[in-house]
């Protein structure tokens, strides 16, 4: 079992925003903007989903890897740490799944 951990992929995001275009994919995704960035990951969210509909195991795992990713990059241009989701995440599971969707607002 792998101790790697999205805390560190969410580092070496940070570290990589930081190089040079030149140097970095992360970068130049980044100094591409919002957009681009987010529009990245609706494509991997997309490909992740047909790998899991169509019972692609290893498929799956790399674009989950890619979709990860991306949500980090993302969450890097909007300034929103991973411990913030993580607190979410936190706070959404110390009830059960239906009474925190009912807690909603419906929109």
């Amino acid at each position: 079992m792998t101790q790697f951990a999205l805390a560190d992929l969410e580092k070496i995001v940070a570290r990589r925003a930081a190089a040079s275009i030149e140097e970095s994919w992360t970068a130049r995704l980044v100094s591409k903007g919002q957009e681009k960035a987010a529009q990245k990951l609706g494509e991997e969210a997309v490909e992740a989903a047909i790998a899991a509909v169509t019972d692609n195991r290893e498929g799956l795992t790399a674009e989950s890897a890619d979709l990860l990713y991306h949500l980090l990059v993302v969450l890097r241009i909007a300034d929103i740490p991973l411990s913030d989701v993580m607190a979410e995440l936190e706070r959404r599971t110390a009830q059960s799944g239906l009474v925190e969707k009912a807690g909603r607002a419906t929109s």
